[in-house]
Formats: structure tokens, sequence, C-alpha cells
């Protein structure tokens, strides 16, 4: 199964800015990756340049199997795309925005009212339908730019900041769209500097500095060097951590006179044995539990261990 987004070689450049430097990944059908990085990394220029908005120096690039630069068109067809900055007709209603972007996107006239409303349901926005965009709170707009990014069931959707504005009930429920969304098959490349948000739905990780990538990996599992362990000690106790230094697989970080962060190889075995040399070493072990890296845990654990370019 091919990817469903393919970058290959490209690079970008502004006046004396080298916004993407040989970036090349693919994005797996059905995965949801989170695209992060600093201000300045790169990450706008390069959804715009996915979308085919913006024209790169070199490289290729190939969304839901269609060239993005030679055939935008046909591939616009295919994905949708929520810039960061977003623009709508002012003076339209809801339906009536909805109802373009559908129209435009080549949704069959007589399934246009039917899918309108199934998207403003899916968004919160069935009660809003027949109110004009200028009247709607920032939150509200940005659903409706949300809804008119999706309003075609595009196999690939393309978010820059998809929750600025929203409350964090909205963010919940945007969530959950999401997820519902890779659901039935959608992909989804977003970028948001709200990691944590990121956390509750994305699959993937991509990440980008000065214009390179410098990781792209699954998130799902434990990390590679094996199972993170968290260690409390209910008082303490200098130099505990002496008691694992002989046992097999295991480095002490981050250690304290309470506790310490342990990497673990193998599998839950191999933690009980390691939890019974500290009972056996007379240690009072309050805790004793695998800690799940999230997003932001793995995204800072990557720009750490990354030289700079």
């Amino acid at each position: 199964m091919t990817d469903a987004i393919i970058a290959r070689h490209v690079t970008c450049i502004y006046p004396g800015t080298r916004a993407l430097d040989d970036v090349s990944f693919g994005v797996r059908r059905g995965s949801v990756t989170a695209l992060v990085g600093p201000n300045g990394a790169g990450k706008t220029t390069l959804l715009r340049c996915l979308s085919g908005l913006e024209r790169p120096l070199t490289g290729t690039i190939e969304v839901a199997g269609i060239d993005v630069l030679e055939e935008p068109r046909a591939a616009h067809a295919r994905m949708g795309y929520l810039p960061d900055f977003f623009g709508m007709y002012e003076s339209l209603t809801v339906r009536q925005c909805l109802s373009h972007a559908a129209s435009a996107r080549a949704v069959p006239a007589g399934a246009l009212q039917t899918t309108v409303e199934t998207t403003a349901a899916r968004l919160g926005l069935a009660d809003r339908l027949h109110q004009r965009c200028d009247a709607l709170s920032r939150g509200l707009r940005q659903r409706v730019a949300i809804g008119q990014a999706i309003v075609h069931a595009p196999e690939v959707l393309l978010l820059d900041e998809p929750a600025a504005g929203l409350d964090p009930e909205a963010r919940h429920a945007l969530a959950s769209l999401f997820t519902q969304l890779r659901g039935e098959g959608m992909t989804l490349l977003v970028s948001s500097h709200i990691l944590a948000e990121l956390d509750e739905y994305s699959t993937d990780m991509l990440v980008l500095r000065d214009g390179r990538i410098i990781d792209h990996r699954a998130l799902a599992g434990a990390p590679p060097a094996g199972r993170r362990v968290r260690v409390q000690l209910a008082g303490a106790h200098d130099g505990w951590a002496a008691a694992l230094g002989g046992v097999e697989g295991v480095q002490v970080i981050e250690s304290t006179s309470h506790g310490a962060e342990l990497i673990i190889a193998g599998d839950a075995a191999d933690q009980a044995r390691v939890l019974r040399t500290l009972i056996e070493a007379r240690l009072a072990v309050a805790v004793f539990a695998e800690q799940n890296e999230n997003l932001h845990d793995s995204y800072l654990r990557t720009v750490q261990g990354a030289p700079r370019g």
C-alpha cells in the first residue's frame, strides 16, 4: 500500500531563507501525523507546498497518488487544507459557505444538502446554518473553516493550527472528529504548537527544524531503548540505586535519594525481576510504574538529542 503523501527532495527558498532543505518523507495511509517543530522550522511552508499553494525550487510531491505540482486541480479534489490564517465570505451564511465549498469540490448537486448538514452536525454547527459568518465568534468561524476543508470527504487532510480560537470543549470535540475521520480511512497531517492536544489523536510524529526533518516515526509502543519505569521510595535513601548495579538490562537515569527513572530492556518479566531486586535489598518501594512516553516527551527527546544544522 503506497503512502498517502510522498515528498521527495523538496527545497523551498525565500529571499535570504531556505525554508525547506531537501525534505523527503512519506505519510502512511490512515495515519494522523503530528507535524511539530519550533517557530520558523518550515511547517507552514511544507503544508503550503503539499497543498499546491507554494511551488518549491526542487522536488516532487504526491498526494493521494496525484502529482500536486503537475495536476494541482486533480489533487485538490482529493485533499482538504486549512491554513493558519483562513478567510471566508463574511456576508454568506454558514450553509452557503459550506455549500459553496462543496460545489467547488464537485460534490453532486443532489447530495449537496445532505453533505452540508452532515458536515455541520459533525462540527456542532447544525443550529448555526442560518447565521452569517460575520456574526460568528472566532471559535465558530474556525469550525466553519474546518467544515469547508472536509465537506467533500477528502482522502488527505492538511491542517495548520486547527484548534486556534477553540474553547476546551470544542477542542475535545475536534480531537474526537479527527479520530473518527481517521477511522473512516482519511489521512491527516496536523501542525500545532499544543502538543498535549496532538497527543490525543496522533499516531505518528514528523519533526522539522531549520527546514530539515530530524525525526519521523510512529508514536505507538515503548521507546526503542526499552521500557521507561519510575521508581519512588517511601523515604530518602542515599546510594540506593547501587542495588541495581549488577542487574542486566537496566539503565538508571535522573537518580535522586528518593527515586529514579529507569530504562529496562525486555518485557514485563524483566520489570518484575528488577522490582524483586529492589525489594530483596530492603528498599521501601512506594511506586514502581511504567511511564508511557507521550508526544511532548517524544518531541523533547528528539530535539534535545538532535545536532543543530
